[in-house]
Order: structure tokens, then sequence, then C-alpha cells
């Protein structure tokens, strides 16, 4: 039987994600070109813009936002928001009492289309446990202090379901173009380890 090295005695997961590329590049079994024009689309083009457009548009737009709500991957496709990780959205809304935060504990679901990228830190074990079993706590540490009043729901993206976070649109913005209010949305906001702040 094989034995599988500890993780301390591996090389650095970038240094082997390189020489796996290297060795199905050099057997022809990926085409290099393709896989950086893919990891740049999802960076540069697609990164957490695409769910930017989807928050503004419901913010300015109440029937969008209900059908939002109901049907969150219809939704995003009247946008032509779609593809892998991204077949079935579900929407949850924030408010001043509720606070949805997104996680998926068994790997790192996460809708692609509309957020680019997972970031390391979602992909993080202590990430994945400690924000189901304390996520007020987790979430304080992470820059965001929710007060008592407020109830915190931890949504798990699953392959059925991957959750994306509506949030709460800052007082103050009443007046701002739909793209200015694009421009005020994070991607921590989008998955609710954050709040969009007004400018």
């Amino acid at each position: 039987m094989t034995a599988f090295p500890h993780s301390a005695d591996r090389a650095p997961a970038p240094v082997r994600a390189e020489a796996l590329e290297a060795l199905l590049t050099e057997r022809g079994l990926v085409n290099a070109a393709a896989i950086d024009g893919l990891i740049n689309r999802f960076v540069n083009d697609v990164g957490p813009m695409n769910g930017a457009q989807v928050v503004a548009k419901a913010w300015v737009d109440p029937e969008y936002r209900e059908r939002l709500l109901t049907d969150g991957t219809a939704a995003v496709g009247e946008l032509g928001f779609s593809g892998p990780q991204g077949e079935h959205i579900v929407v949850v809304e924030n408010d001043d009492t509720t606070h949805n935060v997104v996680v998926c504990t068994l790997c790192s679901c996460y809708p692609w289309p509309l957020l680019g990228l997972p970031p390391n830190w979602y992909k993080d074990p202590a990430y994945r446990a400690r924000i189901v079993r304390e996520p007020r706590v987790l979430l304080s540490e992470m820059g965001l202090d929710l007060g008592d009043d407020v109830d915190i729901t931890v949504r798990d993206s699953s392959a059925e379901n991957r959750y994306f976070v509506l949030p709460k649109r800052p007082d103050g913005t009443e007046d701002m173009s739909e793209e200015e209010l694009a421009g005020l949305v994070t991607r921590e906001a989008m998955v609710g380890v954050a709040r969009v702040s007004a400018p």
C-alpha cells in the first residue's frame, strides 16, 4: 500500500499545482492556453463584479428583487450570468434584524458566475468549521460586529444549492445610480461576512 506523505512533508500547493499542470500539458491532456484563459475569465472578467450588478439591480428594481428572491437562477440568468457552479442559485436577503452568511462545510461550493473564484479564507477548514459553530464570534474577528438583536443564519452551500447573499442597501445611497451602487458591493458582503457601506 502506498503511504501518503504528511501535509508538512509536501511541497506547497502552488508548486504542486504547477507541476501537475506541466505534466498534464506535456502529455497532451490539457491545453495550457485554455487553462490560463479560464483562470483569467474568472479572476478578471467575472470576479465579484457580476454579483455586484445583480445586487445593484435588485436594490433599484423591486420587481427584479422579487424574482431574484423567488428564483435566483432564473433572475441572474436574465442578466446573462450562468454556467458551471451557477446552476442552482438560492438568494437570501439581509436586513436590519436578519443576517445570512454562506459557507460550504464539505468542500468549497461557490457561485462562480457571480463571485468568481472562491477566496482562500472561504476554503479554509477553520472558516468552514467555526462559522457554523460560532458565527457571531468569527464574524466579529473578520470585522463585522452584529448586535444580539440580529439573528444569524448560516447557509451551507452544496452541489444542490449555491447560496448568494443580497446585502442590505446602505442608508444614504438613495440618489446613487445602479452603476454607482454596484461599485459599493464587495464579494465579502455577498457571502455575508461583511456589510455594504455607504461611500
